[in-house]
Order: structure tokens, then sequence, then C-alpha cells
């Protein structure tokens, strides 16, 4: 055996980068790459976690399609680590593994009321106007004034999702049940709350604007969320992206004709969520506090949109309180007495490494510091012998396990991007997993 043989789950950017950094820094090494995902399709968020009307952000796909496509990376996809493989199988069949299984679940918000019929995640609904397809493809739009609790970038998408007219979105790829959805919804207004001020949001600037550009929605601020303490005035000063914020913010306080648009976003700073309210088991409110007084609103669905959290991963030992893999420098740390501090053949890289924070400049340098790490054990990793390159393949076959290989997610992608020509549009999605797995396999026959 002289090839290096490294795994890599999950093929979102994190696992597609890291397996690209590793192919350019391994030297004279003879590195075999496969790269696992439990859908048929790779790219991960950026598939399934970007709204339809951000194709620029989607436009990051065509780097991560050169790297499958260069033919030096095999793909694996519709493969479930710790049911269709196991750590042990992995042990057998590779040197490494690397694991970028991303944060897909919405992290708590421990509030009463929080589980009332109407209250929903972020991810959930991200999922369900990208077509997950683990997702249902209907979503309850009945509500007529909704409340989002979050002042990041997800919860500028979701509100936007909300407010925007879904003929507009027609020359995206949005599906047509989420089309069809969004177009009967009986929303009136959006009340997005945000426990700090304005000038602590999360926002980017550029999300922020778009969400102002949005056709037929009033902006309605507080004036008096806007008389900044100097100590305010300095931190936007000495921030580039605070100036623009702040700048968008007053412009939207100085609109003219406000109170005529169909739909309006009602902006609530310093406001922190205290109870959903309910009867007869649905939503009907929220409680919030502001400098101490207390605010009821009346809502019939509510949005949390206060982060993402990773999933732990069978016999991975995993840090509960911050939803990660325990690691230091994506080497995963050792779980028990009597075990070495790392686990020499395990490796982390991308959100479920350090958290969902950061954009895709920060996945790549992330993805970088792991295979130094990788490279600098491979010398000893090698000394243990593992199955060839026909093994894996052989053993999901065994198992009956139906994937996705790079000529079949080719062959899909294809297939998405002609549906969508025929209409006019870029890409209309499969949003099946069994029409994925059937375009992709049996247009090979044809």
């Amino acid at each position: 055996m002289t090839k290096f043989r490294v795994a890599v789950i999950g093929a979102g950017p994190a696992g597609i980068y890291a397996s690209d950094i590793l192919m350019k820094n391994r030297g004279d090494l003879d590195v075999s790459i496969d790269l696992f995902d439990r859908l048929p399709t790779p790219y991960g968020l950026v598939r399934y976690g970007v709204a339809p009307d951000h194709p620029r952000i989607k436009g990051i796909i065509n780097a991560l399609r050169d790297v499958i496509d260069s033919g030096s990376i095999r793909f694996f996809g519709n493969v479930n680590f710790g049911t269709d493989i196991t750590l042990e199988d992995m042990r057998q069949n590779y040197h490494a593994i690397i694991f970028t299984t991303g944060a897909m679940q919405d992290a708590k918000l421990n509030i009463p009321g929080i589980e009332l019929d109407g209250s929903f995640g972020a991810a959930d609904f991200v999922n369900w106007f990208d077509a997950h397809p683990d997702v249902p493809n209907t979503w309850p739009l009945t509500a007529k004034s909704v409340a989002v609790i979050g002042n990041g970038n997800v919860a500028l998408d979701i509100t936007r999702m909300l407010v925007k007219d879904p003929e507009e979105l027609l020359e995206t790829d949005i599906p047509e049940h989420v089309y069809q959805g969004l177009k009967d919804s009986a929303l009136e207004e959006v009340h997005m709350f945000g426990r700090r001020g304005p000038t602590d949001v999360k926002f980017t600037p550029l999300e922020l604007r778009e969400l102002g550009e949005v056709n037929g929605v009033d902006m309605i601020l507080d004036p008096a969320d806007f008389e900044y303490t100097p100590e305010q005035q300095e931190a936007i000063a000495a921030n580039k992206q605070l100036v623009v914020i702040d700048r968008i913010f007053r412009s939207w306080l100085t609109r003219e004709n406000v109170g005529t648009a169909k739909r309006r976003i009602v902006f609530h700073f310093y406001s922190t969520p205290e109870e959903v309210l309910g009867e007869g088991g649905k939503v009907v409110g929220i409680r919030t506090s502001r400098k101490g007084e207390e605010r009821n609103f009346e809502i019939q669905a509510l949005y949390r949109a206060v982060g993402y959290f990773g999933s732990p991963l069978t016999d991975i030992p995993y840090d509960a309180s911050r939803g990660i893999i325990a690691n230091d420098g994506g080497r995963v740390l050792g779980g028990g007495v009597g075990e070495p501090e790392f686990i020499p053949d395990l490796y982390a890289s991308g959100w479920i490494k350090r958290g969902p924070v950061g954009l895709i400049g920060a996945t790549k340098s992330d993805a970088l510091e792991t295979i130094e790490h990788l490279l600098a054990t491979q010398p000893e990793l090698m000394k243990r012998e593992v199955g060839d390159e026909d093994a894996i393949i052989q053993l999901l076959k065994d198992r009956g396990v139906t994937y996705t290989d790079a000529a079949g997610w080719a062959r899909l992608d294809a297939h998405e991007i002609s549906r969508g020509e025929q209409v006019g549009r870029p890409r209309i999605k499969v949003e099946t997993r069994e029409g994925m797995l059937n375009v992709a396999a049996t247009e090979a026959k044809q």
C-alpha cells in the first residue's frame, strides 16, 4: 500500500475545501480521497441553506464543482455515517477520517411556550424553501403576523422570503411548491426581535440593504433606538460595516409614504423574548422585555433564528455544550481515561469543528489548519494497512446501499439545469431522495 487513504465525511464547502487543500499540499505523497455525504448531492448548505434569491452566493458552487470534477476525489452520495458505514468500516479502509458534517440543527431558545404549534426553527424553514429531500413540501403560511427572533443574516433571509412577492422569485430556482405556498400566504407583518441594539447586529450590510429593496414593504423603526451613546458612536466610527449599516437604518427612518405598503417589517431592538404565548396549543403572541418594560405582541407564528448547532456522530467524541466534535485545532480529542490526548486518525473541519461562525474564507483557513495537522501525522498513520480503493465500493454493494458517484451527480446536475432552462430559470431541483437517485442511476443506462 503506497497511497495515503483519506475519507472525508460531509460534502459541503468544508469537506470539499479540506479535500482540495489536502491535494494541493500533499507534495510527493500519493493521496486517495473519498468524499461521503448523507444526501445524494454535494455542496451542503450552499445547496440547502441559501435563499433562492441569492444566486451570487450559490456561485460558490462553481468553485466547488471544479474540485469534484477534477477527477482526483471520489464522491459517494446518499451514504450515511453511523448506519450505512461505521467508524470501524472507515478505519479498515482509510488511514485517516476528516469529519466536515457542519451544523444543521437550530440552536435552542429556552423560553416558555417555544414548543407550541406555530413555533419554528430557522433551519426547518430554510430547508423547506430550498426543497431539502428530508423535509415535507408543505408549510403553514396562514399567519398574518409573525415574529422572527434573531439579528443575523439567517433572520434576514427568513424575513425577506416571507415578505417578498413570490412572482419576483420565479427567475430563481425556487421550487414550485414553495412558490405556491408563498403566493397563498396570509402574511401582513413581520416583527424582528433582537436582544441588543443596532450597533450589535450580526447582519452584513449587503444582506440588510437587500431587505430594504424588497418591493411593497414598509420598514418600521423606533427613532429612539438610534439615539446612540458616546460608546456606540465610537464603535460605529471604528467599523466600516457599522457605518454602512447605520446609514441603511437611517435611510429607512426618513422614508416617505410609510404605511401604504401591503406588508411591513417592524424592528424591535433591545427586546428580549420572555415567553411565547399560546391558546389551545397554538402560538397567539410573544411577551418581550425592553429595558425593563414588558410588552406583548399578537402573532400567529414564530421563527427562531438564533444560530445553528452541530449534531453528534456515532462513536465520535462530542462537545454537547458547543455542538461540535471535541477537538483542538481539528485534531479530535480522546474521549476516555487511558486514551491518547488526540485520536491520531480522526480530524474535523468547518462548523462541526469550530461552531457555526465565519464565512467561506474562514472555512478555507480552517481546513488548512486541519490538513497541516493531518500531514504531520501521516507517516505514522501509513504504518497501518487498509483496504484498497475497491473495498469500500464492494462494502456498500454488499450492504445494499444505493449511492451517487461523481458521474451520477453530474447527470442529476445537468438534469436539474435542463428542467430550469425549459422555463427560463437557472435550475429546478429534483425534490425527493428517490427521484435524485433514479435520475443519477437510470440516465447512466440510456
